[in-house]
């Protein structure tokens, strides 16, 4: 696995295979998973990807915190 940042573009891509792109797909908004012929994944784009990785982080951080609440 390869991660590659774009700072002026704010796209971050993760290289996860070698191989020719047939076909890409969008799992969520600003999130693209590209497929090689036989479907398996070549790698995964994401735009915007400094707000992306911030909420997804501060999202799992307060799951953690709330949980932890919880439990105790």
């Amino acid at each position: 696995m390869k991660l590659t940042y774009f700072e002026t573009e704010d796209i971050l891509y993760i290289f996860l295979a070698e191989g020719d792109e047939a076909s890409s797909v969008e799992i969520s908004p600003n999130v693209t998973v590209e497929l090689d012929e036989a479907g398996d994944m070549l790698g995964v784009e994401i735009l915007n990807a400094s707000e992306f990785l911030r909420n997804t982080v501060l999202e799992s951080v307060q799951g953690r915190i709330l949980l932890n609440r919880q439990a105790a």
